[in-house]
Protein backbone atom coordinates (compact mmCIF):
# COMPACT_ATOMS: atom_id res chain seq x y z
CA UNK A 1 0.00 0.00 0.00
CA UNK A 2 1.48 3.39 -0.94
CA UNK A 3 2.50 6.01 1.56
CA UNK A 4 1.72 9.63 0.74
CA UNK A 5 3.09 13.02 1.75
CA UNK A 6 1.02 16.05 2.72
CA UNK A 7 2.35 19.60 2.34
CA UNK A 8 1.09 23.17 2.56
CA UNK A 9 1.02 24.99 -0.76
CA UNK A 10 2.43 28.30 0.45
CA UNK A 11 1.38 31.28 -1.66
CA UNK A 12 -1.41 29.54 -3.55
CA UNK A 13 -4.90 30.91 -2.88
CA UNK A 14 -6.65 28.23 -4.94
CA UNK A 15 -6.08 25.09 -6.94
CA UNK A 16 -5.98 27.25 -10.08
CA UNK A 17 -3.13 29.31 -8.55
CA UNK A 18 -1.14 26.14 -7.86
CA UNK A 19 -1.88 24.82 -11.36
CA UNK A 20 -0.72 28.08 -13.03
CA UNK A 21 2.47 28.26 -10.97
CA UNK A 22 3.33 24.66 -11.79
CA UNK A 23 2.65 25.17 -15.51
CA UNK A 24 5.03 28.14 -15.59
CA UNK A 25 7.70 26.58 -13.36
CA UNK A 26 7.52 23.17 -15.04
CA UNK A 27 7.94 24.75 -18.47
CA UNK A 28 10.87 26.91 -17.34
CA UNK A 29 12.69 24.20 -15.33
CA UNK A 30 11.61 20.73 -16.49
CA UNK A 31 10.81 18.23 -15.17
CA UNK A 32 8.15 19.43 -12.73
CA UNK A 33 9.48 19.18 -9.20
CA UNK A 34 8.99 20.52 -5.71
CA UNK A 35 11.99 21.22 -3.53
CA UNK A 36 11.85 20.58 0.19
CA UNK A 37 14.41 20.41 2.97
CA UNK A 38 14.13 16.87 4.34
CA UNK A 39 14.56 13.58 2.52
CA UNK A 40 11.87 10.98 3.34
CA UNK A 41 13.28 7.98 5.18
CA UNK A 42 10.42 5.86 3.85
CA UNK A 43 11.23 6.68 0.22
CA UNK A 44 10.54 3.16 -1.07
CA UNK A 45 6.96 3.28 0.26
CA UNK A 46 6.38 6.77 -1.13
CA UNK A 47 7.62 5.76 -4.58
CA UNK A 48 5.30 2.72 -4.55
CA UNK A 49 2.38 4.79 -5.90
CA UNK A 50 2.45 7.63 -3.36
CA UNK A 51 1.20 11.16 -3.98
CA UNK A 52 1.74 14.56 -2.47
CA UNK A 53 -1.48 16.04 -1.08
CA UNK A 54 -1.63 19.83 -1.26
CA UNK A 55 -3.18 21.90 1.54
CA UNK A 56 -4.48 25.24 0.26
CA UNK A 57 -6.02 27.70 2.74
CA UNK A 58 -6.27 25.00 5.43
CA UNK A 59 -8.06 22.52 3.16
CA UNK A 60 -6.56 19.43 1.58
CA UNK A 61 -7.49 20.25 -2.01
CA UNK A 62 -5.60 18.11 -4.53
CA UNK A 63 -2.96 15.45 -4.98
CA UNK A 64 -0.17 14.72 -7.46
CA UNK A 65 1.60 11.43 -7.98
CA UNK A 66 5.25 11.46 -6.94
CA UNK A 67 7.31 9.98 -9.77
CA UNK A 68 10.77 10.30 -8.26
CA UNK A 69 12.78 11.58 -5.30
CA UNK A 70 16.39 12.74 -5.42
CA UNK A 71 18.87 14.81 -3.50
CA UNK A 72 19.42 18.21 -5.06
CA UNK A 73 20.98 21.62 -4.56
CA UNK A 74 19.23 24.98 -4.36
CA UNK A 75 20.47 28.01 -6.29
CA UNK A 76 22.30 29.24 -3.16
CA UNK A 77 24.20 25.94 -2.87
CA UNK A 78 22.26 24.46 0.07
CA UNK A 79 21.19 20.84 -0.13
CA UNK A 80 17.55 19.93 -0.65
CA UNK A 81 15.29 17.10 -1.70
CA UNK A 82 13.57 17.20 -5.06
CA UNK A 83 10.17 15.56 -5.38
CA UNK A 84 9.45 14.91 -9.06
CA UNK A 85 5.74 15.24 -9.77
CA UNK A 86 3.26 14.07 -12.36
CA UNK A 87 1.79 17.29 -13.85
CA UNK A 88 -1.80 16.06 -13.34
CA UNK A 89 -3.42 17.71 -10.29
CA UNK A 90 -6.27 15.50 -9.06
CA UNK A 91 -8.94 17.27 -6.94
CA UNK A 92 -9.79 15.45 -3.71
CA UNK A 93 -12.65 15.72 -1.25
CA UNK A 94 -11.73 18.85 0.74
CA UNK A 95 -10.86 18.23 4.37
CA UNK A 96 -9.67 20.66 7.03
CA UNK A 97 -6.00 20.56 8.06
CA UNK A 98 -4.33 22.70 10.72
CA UNK A 99 -1.15 24.55 9.65
CA UNK A 100 2.16 22.71 10.00
CA UNK A 101 5.70 23.13 8.74
CA UNK A 102 7.41 20.98 6.15
CA UNK A 103 5.71 17.82 4.98
CA UNK A 104 4.20 14.89 6.85
CA UNK A 105 3.56 11.28 5.97
CA UNK A 106 -0.07 10.49 5.14
CA UNK A 107 -1.09 6.83 5.35
CA UNK A 108 -3.14 5.64 2.39
CA UNK A 109 -6.15 4.81 4.56
CA UNK A 110 -6.25 8.41 5.90
CA UNK A 111 -5.91 10.10 2.49
CA UNK A 112 -8.94 12.01 1.17
CA UNK A 113 -10.59 10.31 -1.77
CA UNK A 114 -10.47 11.73 -5.27
CA UNK A 115 -13.38 13.80 -6.57
CA UNK A 116 -14.90 11.67 -9.30
CA UNK A 117 -16.55 13.17 -12.37
CA UNK A 118 -20.28 12.73 -12.22
CA UNK A 119 -20.52 13.19 -8.45
CA UNK A 120 -22.75 16.06 -7.37
CA UNK A 121 -19.98 17.98 -5.60
CA UNK A 122 -17.55 17.45 -8.50
CA UNK A 123 -19.70 19.74 -10.62
CA UNK A 124 -19.52 22.56 -8.06
CA UNK A 125 -17.09 25.42 -8.64
CA UNK A 126 -13.93 25.15 -6.55
CA UNK A 127 -14.72 28.25 -4.45
CA UNK A 128 -18.16 26.90 -3.51
CA UNK A 129 -16.76 23.43 -2.78
CA UNK A 130 -14.14 25.02 -0.49
CA UNK A 131 -16.75 27.09 1.34
CA UNK A 132 -19.01 24.07 1.88
CA UNK A 133 -16.04 22.05 3.15
CA UNK A 134 -15.08 24.86 5.53
CA UNK A 135 -18.61 24.74 6.91
CA UNK A 136 -18.34 20.90 7.15
CA UNK A 137 -21.27 20.47 4.78
CA UNK A 138 -19.43 18.20 2.34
Amino acid sequence: MPLHLIKLSVGAASLDDLRQWQLQHGAAFPPLRHRTRNFPRRVVEVLDGGSIYWVINRLVTARQRITGIAEGTRDDGTRCTELFLDPLLVPVQPSFKKPFQGWRYLPHEDAPRDVVRGEVDAALPEALRRELATLALI
